[in-house]
C-alpha cells in the first residue's frame, strides 16, 4: 500500500489524537480573536478533545445563514478579512432558502488540495493519469477542490465544464482518459448516452478510476456503472462548510471510506438524544474543521446519516476510522407515509434493480386526505417492452422491500431531467 503522507496516515491513534488536539487548539484560539461568530459561542479554557465536544454548543446551518442575512456575504463568521480570499463559492440554495457563501484564502486552498492528494493518492491515482471531471464548474465547491488536488498530484487535467455527454464521451474514447469523476447520477447518463451512440465504454474507453460523489446511493448503482466502465467505482465526500473533502473510500476494503483525521473531527450522534453513539451505530455525523483560516466550522451537525468502524477492520494500514458506505443518506431527507419511512436512497436502490428503468421521480402526494408515493418511472427504448407489467413489478417490489405500494405512472422515454451535479429525483408535494 502506497500513501500520500506515510507518516500522517500511519501514525498510532494517541499520536494522532494528540495531533488532533494541538491543530484544534490553535483553531480554537485564532477563531476568538478573530471572529466575532465564534467569540460569541467558544467557551475560555477548552483543555482537551473531550472537553470540546461537552462544552462547545452544535452549530446548525440556520446559525449559519441568520449570520450572513445580518451581514452580507459572510456574516460575522470570517477569522481573516475576507479581501484575503482567492475563492468564493456557495450553495445552491434549496427551497427558496439562500445558499450558504464561502470562502477561501491561498492557505485554506492549499491545505484543501493536499487533502485531496491524500484521498485521491489512496485510491490509484498518480501523475501520469489524464484526469476529466465532469461538472460544470460554476459557483457549487463541487469539484474544483479535487481539480487542484489532481494538478498538485500531476496529472492531465481535462477540462470539459462547457461540453455536452456525446462531446465528453467521445473525449473519454479519443484521449483514453484514465481518471473520471462526476456525480453517480450523471455516471448514468454518460451510460446511457454512449448505449445511444453504439459505444461500449467498457471496451473502447480507458477508465481506470471513477469517483462517484455528491450523492449518497446504494450499492447496486455503484454496480451498475462498475460494469458499464469495466473500473472500479470510488466514494467521495465532502461540504462547502469544510471547504475539502472528509472521507474516501479505501481500494483495500470496498465501503470503508476513511476519515481524513488529520484534518476533520467527525463525531457520530445519535439524531434525537445528541449523545455519541458506539461503531457500527448509526447516527449523525457532526463536523469540526482543523485546518481552514479564513471560514472556521465547529461541532456543525451535517445532517449526514452515518455508521462509524473502528481504523483496524480495513487492511490498508491506515489508522484513521471509516464510515461504512459512506454517507447512508440525510435526516432532513427521510419522510413518513402512513406510519413508513422513505429516504432517496431507500427507492433508488430498489430501481436500480429494474434493467428496464432509464430514469425515475418520486413524489409524495396527498389524494383524498390520503398521503401516496407516485414513482414516475422513464423506461428504455426497447422493443415490445411491456409497460404495465413493468409498472406492476415495480409495485410489488416496493411493497416488498419498503412496505408501501406506490402508483406507477410510465412516462415516455427522454421525458424526465437528467442531471449533472446532484440528482432531484425525490419530490414532497404534500401540504406542510
Amino acid at each position: 500500500m502506497e500513501y500520500w503522507n506515510k507518516k500522517t496516515e500511519t501514525m498510532p491513534r494517541q499520536e494522532l489524537h494528540a495531533w488532533q488536539w494541538r491543530k484544534l487548539s490553535r483553531a480554537l484560539d485564532h477563531a476568538r480573536a478573530n471572529s466575532p461568530f465564534w467569540a460569541e459561542r467558544l467557551p475560555e479554557d477548552i483543555t482537551s478533545l473531550e472537553d470540546f465536544t461537552e462544552r462547545v454548543p452544535l452549530l446548525y446551518k440556520a446559525d449559519l445563514i441568520a449570520s450572513q442575512q445580518v451581514a452580507p456575504p459572510y456574516g460575522t463568521l470570517p477569522s481573516v478579512d475576507p479581501a484575503l480570499a482567492i475563492r468564493h463559492h456557495q450553495t445552491s440554495g434549496t427551497s427558496g432558502a439562500p445558499p450558504l457563501r464561502t470562502f477561501d484564502t491561498a492557505r485554506d486552498w492549499a491545505w484543501g488540495a493536499d487533502m485531496w492528494c491524500t484521498a485521491l493518492y489512496g485510491m490509484g491515482v498518480r501523475p501520469q493519469h489524464k484526469a476529466m471531471l465532469a461538472f460544470g464548474y460554476g459557483l457549487f465547491i463541487g469539484f474544483w477542490g479535487m481539480h487542484y488536488g489532481l494538478e498538485r498530484l500531476g496529472c492531465t487535467m481535462v477540462p470539459t465544464g462547457s461540453m455536452d455527454s456525446k462531446s465528453r464521451v467521445r473525449l473519454l474514447v479519443e484521449q483514453q482518459i484514465e481518471f473520471l469523476a462526476c456525480t453517480p447520477t450523471y455516471a448514468l447518463r454518460l451510460i446511457e448516452t454512449a448505449r445511444e451512440m453504439g459505444i461500449d465504454l467498457a471496451e473502447e474507453a480507458n477508465v481506470k478510476i471513477l469517483v462517484g460523489a455528491a450523492e449518497p446511493r446504494p450499492e447496486s448503482t455503484d454496480r451498475a456503472i462498475s460494469e458499464a466502465f469495466g473500473c472500479p467505482v470510488y466514494n467521495v465526500a465532502g461540504m462547502t462548510e469544510l471547504g475539502t473533502l472528509n472521507i474516501f473510500e479505501c481500494p483495500s476494503r470496498p465501503g470503508a471510506n476513511h476519515i481524513l483525521e488529520t484534518g476533520v473531527l467527525e463525531e457520530v450522534l445519535h439524531p434525537e438524544t445528541l449523545k455519541p453513539v458506539g461503531y457500527g451505530e448509526r447516527g449523525v455525523r457532526v463536523m469540526t474543521g482543523l485546518g481552514r483560516e479564513g471560514i472556521q466550522i465547529f461541532r456543525y451537525w451535517t445532517d449526514d446519516l452515518v455508521v462509524k468502524r473502528p481504523w483496524h477492520e480495513c487492511g490498508c494500514g491506515r489508522t484513521w476510522d471509516w464510515f461504512d458506505r459512506g454517507i447512508l443518506g440525510r435526516t432532513d431527507e427521510m419522510r413518513k407515509i402512513r406510519g413508513v419511512s422513505i429516504t432517496p436512497v431507500m427507492v433508488e436502490d430498489i430501481m436500480r434493480g429494474f434493467d428496464e428503468v432509464s430514469e425515475f421521480q418520486t413524489v409524495l402526494r396527498t389524494d383524498r386526505g390520503l398521503d401516496i408515493v407516485v414513482l414516475q418511472v422513464e423506461p428504455r427504448a426497447v422493443p415490445g417492452l411491456d409497460t404495465a407489467s413493468l409498472g406492476a413489478r415495480i409495485s410489488t417490489e416496493m411493497k416488498e422491500q419498503i412496505g408501501l405500494r406506490p402508483e406507477v405512472e410510465v412516462v415516455a422515454p427522454g421525458s424526465l431531467p437528467r442531471f449533472e451535479v446532484k440528482a432531484k429525483r425525490f419530490h414532497d408535494e404534500r401540504a406542510s
